[in-house]
């Protein structure tokens, strides 16, 4: 099954689309232009599998118990400083996933790392 990719409101949402114009426009600047490039390889390959192994999919407890739901984690990239992270959730219907966060890795989990990273709420269901 093949997932329908949602970002969540406001900040997703609005973040995705300030990258997509900057693209298109050829305005993007190279810090914003990779990371516009591995969050949209990552999104491809979300939809066709979220547990595909490059993107070491696991769930976040500290997270789900703040958002109310399953909070997944994926990664953009790996063994980096501060490398990027994917938050994403199921839903709203059972064929999307909703990106709700991206951040870079929370340094220190036991000093309330997970409870400093930003979550977009779901979009409306359609």
């Amino acid at each position: 099954m093949k997932f329908a990719i949602r970002m969540g409101v406001p900040e997703m949402e609005s973040l995705w689309a300030r990258l997509q114009q900057e693209f298109r426009s050829g305005t993007i600047g190279k810090k914003d232009a990779l990371l516009y490039k591995k969050w949209g390889k990552a999104l491809k390959l979300l939809a066709e599998n979220p547990r595909h192994p490059s993107l070491h999919t696991h769930d976040i407890e500290q997270l789900t118990e703040r958002y109310g739901e399953k909070v997944w984690q994926s990664y953009l990239e790996n063994k980096t400083s501060k490398a990027m992270r994917l938050y994403w959730v199921y839903g709203p219907d059972q064929q999307s996933i909703t990106v709700i966060g991206l951040e870079p890795h929370p340094e220190d989990k036991k000093n309330g790392a997970y409870s400093r990273v930003v979550l977009s709420d779901m979009p409306p269901f359609d």
